[in-house]
């Protein structure tokens, strides 16, 4: 395509000259460097849709050159350029990671071939990263504090049965993941997974999202329409925010699970459904009965299986790995480098309560690898609320001094700890510190290594 960045890394100024004047002619940018130290630094600035890369090249070849190319920019797609390769070479570029081989002398016909193949190898590379990225960010359960033990044992508990499931948590605490990973671990897998968000719909048009509805059931209803319960039949719907659905639609929804039996808005045609339902609320919905405004039959239907999710304020020690996994994520589907945290930005997630929990989260690593041109997010990168909460933290928590020094102290010790891989030598010494000193600290704030 007209425009895409080719980058020519080869020492013999004909081939850069003949490469770049057949690629220019078709429309593409064209850069060029004499060795393999400068097309690191290349890279690194600007990452190219295709590298042609000599194998036969002075100090550092073509091979060498791959292999850094690679770490630096996994994602990169490279063609070799070869005059006299053998299997051999081609076997190591190939684990190394390049895509393909072109041979001296160059061919028009299979350069230009190359290179359509290259550039459509590179599209769909980055199209299945951000797949892979937006499927793991939906499924993957992320965690090893013990309240996240507890849970996945739960879910683990609770998937194989048939028993309704009902989730508690605040908001952004994750629930909708607890519900697709119950659904994934149950016999009902490869089947429909049905979310309703029941706070999202108005009063007006839920019972014809949940029942579906008939042509002229209503104003503005045309033609015939499924609802969720049946699009969700033989598989799982899970009603979010049911603490907000009304006590008209609860009527409906308890006659529903009774029965197995749902009927369309304007119609009067019982039809037979096989749903397992999974309920989710931030809402003390025990005082919601209280009130009138949710019924108690409903609940005790719901709330075979009862799942509590917990805040991310309650288990600090997982915000590392989640950090991680979030930059993992949007560094992919933004096409940028894989970003790392400093270890006193990393601090100060940890100190922070997290009021939108794992949401809020998310949102920040996004916005940081966004907004922050730096392969490292510092702390001086951080926004509000972020670093003003945690430097206000003693006030703000109305904690005593000792208790907001002491978590500070814990969150960066953690995150030293983290960034120097659990090595207790060089940690002690980026902390300033003897080793016997740091181990007592270690034990003092029951800091555990990883498992």
């Amino acid at each position: 395509m007209a425009g895409e960045h080719i980058l020519i890394v080869d020492d013999e100024k004909a081939i850069q000259k003949a490469l770049r004047g057949v690629l220019e002619d078709e429309g593409y940018r064209v850069s060029a460097v004499g060795n393999g130290a400068d097309a690191l630094k290349a890279v690194t600035d600007e990452l190219p849709d295709v590298v042609f890369l000599d194998i036969w090249m002075p100090q550092m070849d073509g091979l060498e050159t791959l292999a850094e190319l690679k770490r630096l920019r996994p994602e990169a797609t490279v063609v070799m350029i070869s005059g006299h390769g053998t299997i051999e070479t081609a076997v190591k570029a190939t684990r190394l990671g390049a895509y393909d081989f072109i041979e001296k002398p160059l061919s028009l016909e299979k350069t230009l071939i190359t290179i359509t193949r290259a550039l459509e190898h590179g599209r769909l590379e980055r199209e299945n990263a951000a797949l892979r990225a937006r499927l793991d960010e939906r499924a993957e359960i992320i965690g090893e504090s013990d309240p996240m033990r507890a849970l996945r044992d739960q879910i683990a508990t609770a998937a194989p049965t048939s028993g309704r499931v009902l989730i508690h948590g605040e908001n952004g605490s994750g629930k909708e993941l607890v519900a697709r990973a119950i659904h994934a671990l149950s016999a009902r897998t490869g089947r429909p997974f049905v979310e309703v968000n029941c706070a999202a719909i108005p009063e007006e048009l839920i019972e014809s999202e949940l029942f579906g509805h008939e042509r002229g059931a209503f104003t503005g209803a045309l033609t015939r329409r499924r609802g969720k319960f049946e699009a969700a039949d033989s598989g799982t719907l899970f009603l979010d925010e049911i603490g907000d659905m009304s006590v008209k639609t609860q009527a409906k929804v308890l006659r529903a699970l009774e029965e197995q039996v749902v009927e369309r808005v304007g119609g009067r045609e019982p039809l037979k459904v096989d749903v397992r339902i999974i309920a989710a609320s931030n809402r003390d919905l025990p005082s919601l009965i209280a009130t009138g405004a949710f019924r108690e039959d409903l609940f005790y239907r719901l709330n075979v299986i009862p799942i509590e999710v917990p805040p991310l304020r309650a288990r600090k020690e997982d915000v590392p790995a989640l950090v991680e996994h979030f930059i993992r994520v949007f560094c992919a589907s933004n096409g940028k480098r894989l970003k790392t945290v400093a270890a006193g930005a990393l601090t100060y997630f940890m100190t922070y309560e997290w009021p939108g929990n794992v949401r809020e989260l998310r949102n920040m690593v996004e916005r940081l690898v966004i907004m922050v041109p730096a392969d490292t997010i510092g702390a001086e990168d951080l926004p509000p609320p972020l670093r003003a909460k945690a430097e206000a933290a003693p006030v703000a928590d109305g904690k005593p001094l000792k208790e907001a020094r002491d978590s500070f102290e814990r969150a960066y010790i953690l995150a030293e700890l983290r960034a120097q891989d659990w090595n207790m030598t060089r940690t002690a010494e980026r902390l300033g510190i003897e080793r016997s000193h740091l181990y007592r600290k270690i034990r003092a704030y029951g800091i555990a290594p990883p498992k």
